[in-house]
């Protein structure tokens, strides 16, 4: 690969990389709450919240995301609305992606010795003030390395969004690619890119892991 076309092509992936950290980290967040809150609804809800939590998990964690992210963003256009595709890539991956974060949450959840519970009733202590400030933040510390884990998950995920077309990392590879050809070279390059963003969160979670053992 030559100089200059290093130089062009680093530009377009550049520019990719930002829209697919900026969809990532939206994601992330819509994909936390998400999980978290059908978490709550397993562990806590009423029966029929329950259910409904549950076949949502399965549901989302037995089907491809691309799935997913066609029925967005061309299921909405059916009915007539018009969605924006960074909106569906941020909508698709936080429904898909939470169905397993949930079942992580779940089981940081269950983690938690019963005792605590019997502990912050006799403290005075209403059943949803336990869970934030006794049972969520050791939830927190037990769900921690895999939930990283999920999240270096839906950062390789982006890619996949650029089938709806948007202009993230993948989509500027192939940009490239249909331009001037060299798929090897280029390919490879957006494969280091994705390397360097999620390598250094997986050091970390192995050296979280480590310490936790230790």
């Amino acid at each position: 690969m030559s100089v200059e076309l290093l130089k062009t092509s680093l530009s377009i992936l550049l520019q990719g990389l930002v829209t697919t950290l900026l969809l990532s980290v939206a994601a992330i967040v819509g994909s936390t709450l998400i999980g978290l809150f059908a978490a709550v609804l397993r562990s806590f809800g009423p029966w029929g919240t329950g259910r409904v939590a549950r076949l949502y998990t399965e549901l989302f964690r037995g089907t491809p995301v691309l799935i997913t992210l066609m029925f967005i963003y061309f299921g909405v256009s059916y009915f007539g609305y018009a969605i924006d595709v960074f909106a569906a890539g941020v909508i698709g991956l936080s429904v898909y992606q939470g169905a397993y974060i949930a079942e992580i949450f779940r089981s940081g959840i269950e983690s938690v010795p019963k005792g605590q519970w019997e502990v912050s009733q006799i403290l005075g202590l209403t059943r949803p003030q336990a869970f934030s400030f006794v049972v969520l933040p050791q939830t927190g510390k037990i769900v921690l390395p895999p939930l990283v884990g999920q999240y270096l998950s839906l950062i390789k995920d982006t890619s996949i969004v650029s089938m709806i077309g948007m202009s993230e990392l993948m989509h500027g590879g192939q940009a490239i690619v249909d331009r001037i050809g060299k798929p090897v070279e280029i390919y490879g390059l957006v494969a280091l890119i994705y390397f360097a963003v999620c390598f250094p969160l997986s050091q970390w979670v192995r050296h979280h892991d480590r310490r936790r053992l230790s």
